[in-house]
């Protein structure tokens, strides 16, 4: 079983809102959480869909999801005090559909809420990568240079052929992300970046993809200007098709 655990529990401070966090921003009558749910509904490959949300949007994203007739979505949980928190509690939601359908060896597929712009052919990329090889996290080239300052004060700078830049989906077998997180529980260790530094932190090797540039997470109003862009690029071509 493929389960998708969307994540969309912030407020979105860097994107200056004042009515609404950044995941309910509408482009053409549709929010933007809708857009990206949309793509995992639509998959074949996808059996369910878990949405993490701020608790008091909850029954406007129940609204929306009646509205734009999506099917997957098995389970809303309201988010934690942390990212990390309500991953986990998007888990805990995955692992109970999991259950209640006797699955077992399940992949799980986290990705931001605002990350509108992923692909249908990176969601299964990520499905045959992880059910393969254990896991997979969608990157894409790094483009500009890294500086790492190292404890003594010294610079290093990797060459650009050595780094790429985490983005989403990241895809575990359900067990194992869930393991880690009950782990870091345990420790009291709360200060992960997102769920492949954490897996990494607990001895597992990550397995990369390569992901589209344009899959952004719409953070700052620069972001969803571009997504306004590609959306209409998108329309363009099925209207002209080019």
């Amino acid at each position: 079983m493929n389960i998708a655990v969307i994540f969309a529990g912030g407020t979105g401070q860097r994107m200056h809102t004042k009515s609404r966090p950044k995941q309910f921003l509408e482009l053409n009558g549709k929010p933007i959480i809708i857009y990206t749910i949309e793509l995992f509904d639509n998959h074949p490959e996808i059996d369910g869909v878990v949405v993490v949300c701020l608790e008091s949007w909850i029954p406007f994203l129940k609204k929306m999801l009646r509205k734009f007739e999506i099917n997957k979505v098995v389970e809303i949980v309201p988010g934690g005090e942390t990212g990390q928190e309500s991953i986990y509690n998007g888990l805990c939601a995955a692992e109970r559909y999991s259950k209640s359908k006797n699955s077992t060896d399940d992949i799980v597929l986290i990705h931001d809420g605002v990350r509108p712009l992923i692909t249908e052919e990176t969601i299964s990329e990520n499905i045959k990568v992880a059910s393969e090889k254990g896991n997979c996290i969608t990157c894409v080239p790094a483009t500009e240079t890294f500086i790492i300052n190292q404890p003594d004060g010294s610079l290093e700078i990797p060459t650009r052929s050595q780094c790429m830049i985490a983005r989403a989906p990241q895809t575990f077998h359900l067990k194992d992300i869930l393991e880690a997180h009950r782990k870091s529980i345990e420790a009291d260790k709360n200060d992960f970046i997102d769920s492949c530094g954490m897996m990494t932190y607990y001895g597992h090797s990550m397995n990369t993809i390569i992901g589209p540039m344009e899959n952004i997470k719409i953070t700052t109003p620069t972001d969803f200007f571009i997504f306004r862009a590609m959306v209409e690029v998108h329309e363009n071509q099925q209207i002209f098709g080019f």
